[in-house]
């Protein structure tokens, strides 16, 4: 029976399914690290309180990137080059979401309008990977090799999503509502159709690394495109609503590390 648990388990068993699962989350979370580092040196002075905040999502994102790379030393393998078609966060900027590069890489300050543009953007990318980390918990979080790095991700994931929550939630209190709802709802939009064609481009790759049967690679694909479909028809609704987190400023603090995870794999 295809399930979660049983293709993850395919990839974990092999070396060069593995490379390739850790390699592309690495250089996600690595992207992720850069983005929020330079929108934190730009932040207008009337959300200068945010800097923090988001330079300590960017820290945890870093820190993410090292664990991926650390689990690839753990075996002994060398990151691969990500496919250009896997690559989630640049399939998401060609798509207009987010903010883009060129802005980030000059010296002039951002706008509030661009604050309200990355956190819509990352209220709905935290969303897709708190849910992926969910998932792997229930299925992996006392796995040997992997179960410390899924239960530290987990958490700042857990946490990403409920600042971007609250500090939305504060925006739109300030008269900024209907320019996040309409923010979110194209992030939205743009992000299932990107998760789709990620995914069918992973399961491809992953499908001749693995040898899979014609059968169960296109019982595969159908599912991804079932899943599209539910998201398409008002799945995607998850992704835009905001609600008051159980947990208040959920980076408030220092970025957390991950010793248990450092002690048996040398990331940091």
């Amino acid at each position: 029976m295809l399930t979660a648990r049983s293709l993850f388990q395919e990839i974990l068993g092999n070396d060069e399914a593995y490379r390739l699962f850790c390699s592309i989350a690495a250089g996600g979370e690595a992207q992720g690290g850069w983005e929020n580092g330079r929108i934190a040196a730009l932040v207008p002075e009337s959300r200068r309180h945010l800097a923090p905040k988001i330079a300590r999502h960017g820290a945890d994102e870093d820190k993410h990137g090292r664990i991926f790379n650390g689990l690839l030393r753990r075996r002994g393998l060398e990151p691969c080059t990500v496919p250009a078609d896997t690559d989630y966060t640049m399939l998401l900027g060609r798509r207009g979401i987010g903010l883009p590069h060129t802005k980030l890489r000059a010296d002039e300050p951002l706008t509030e309008r661009d604050i309200i543009t990355y956190l819509a953007h990352s209220r709905v990318t935290e969303q897709r990977a708190a849910d992926q980390m969910d998932m792997l918990a229930r299925h992996f979080a006392d796995h040997p090799e992997i179960g410390a790095a899924v239960r530290v991700i987990r958490a700042d994931e857990t946490n990403h999503l409920a600042y971007c929550h609250e500090e939305l939630l504060r925006l739109a209190a300030d008269g900024h509502g209907r320019v996040i709802h309409d923010l979110l709802r194209r992030s939205a939009l743009a992000e299932i159709a990107v998760h789709r064609d990620v995914g069918l481009a992973v399961m491809t790759r992953m499908g001749r690394i693995l040898r899979w049967p014609a059968a169960k690679s296109a019982a595969l694909t159908a599912g991804i495109h079932a899943l599209y479909a539910y998201e398409r028809l008002g799945g995607w609704r998850r992704m835009v609503t905001l609600r008051l987190p159980e947990r208040r400023d959920a980076l408030g603090g220092p970025v957390t590390t991950a010793p248990e995870f450092v002690r048996t794999t040398g990331a940091s």
